[in-house]
């Protein structure tokens, strides 16, 4: 029982993953990836992604379809909280003031936390409302494209 619940843990692992780099997202994998990116100039989208049902049915199509807009970061960046543990631990060193909260979505401009949607954010919500949020984000802290 237990090798066929990672062989599962496994297949949805590599479906979280795909689905939000084939949005247009990077992946982070190390926390020195996670300073280079961080650090730039500009604004950062992160999405904390996870393994849970928010993440698949609301958080990962709200990341995909948020980013059409006419207002929009400079940079997609994910980190996986679970799976790439010192990556996430890294990019929430940036989040400041906030509890750990995955998924969730940071905004930074210049390396420094503007806006954040938090799990209780995306939890019990449709797509459309995060996305909704995100956008009026990006009207307040991102440049049209």
């Amino acid at each position: 029982m237990n090798m066929n619940f990672n062989f599962f843990m496994n297949d949805v692992v590599h479906t979280a993953r795909q689905e939000i780099v084939a949005a247009g997202y990077a992946e982070l994998k190390t926390p020195e990836e996670v300073e280079q990116a961080l650090e730039k100039k500009g604004t950062t989208l992160v999405m904390v992604n996870s393994v849970c049902g928010c993440a698949g049915g609301i958080a990962r199509p709200a990341a995909a379809h948020s980013v059409h807009y006419d207002a929009r970061p400079d940079q997609l960046v994910t980190v996986f909280a679970g799976q790439d543990k010192e990556a996430t631990a890294r990019a929430r060193e940036f989040f400041t003031g906030k509890a750990p909260s995955s998924p969730s979505f940071a905004l930074l401009k210049d390396g420094e936390l503007v806006a954040m949607v938090e799990r209780h954010e995306i939890e019990g919500h449709d797509p459309m409302q995060v996305i909704q949020k995100l956008q009026n984000y990006f009207d307040q802290f991102c440049e049209e494209m």
